[in-house]
């Protein structure tokens, strides 16, 4: 069995935006991203944190029932950018986003 299909997984993602829209940035984040992913079949929880040194500035991170619940359908659906999302994404200044797979329960 494929070690994806059966462990809980995490997706990470850190972000530094261009300070000028940050406050948008913030906005979307609460008033749509979020809801999106925890209205998604397969998220656990979600958090975000904001950094007191270095950087990307913001960190969120989702508990996923599994690392495949990113290849569904339903995922799918979300995960391609909305106009509001367009708008934002070249004041993306760093971005990253790491998928993990939990080894040790």
């Amino acid at each position: 069995m494929d070690v994806t299909q059966r462990e809980r997984g995490l997706l990470l993602v850190m972000i530094e935006i261009d300070p000028a829209y940050e406050d948008e940035f913030n906005r979307w984040y609460r008033e749509e991203h979020y809801p999106e992913r925890m209205a998604c079949s397969g998220f656990i929880s979600g958090k975000r944190y904001m950094a007191l040194e270095g950087d990307p500035k913001y960190l969120a991170v989702y508990e996923l029932e599994s690392p495949a619940v990113l290849d569904s359908p339903e995922y799918a659906r979300i995960a391609g950018p909305s106009e509001w999302t367009k708008e934002l994404l070249p004041h993306f200044l760093k971005r990253v986003r790491n998928i993990y797979v939990e080894i040790d329960p």
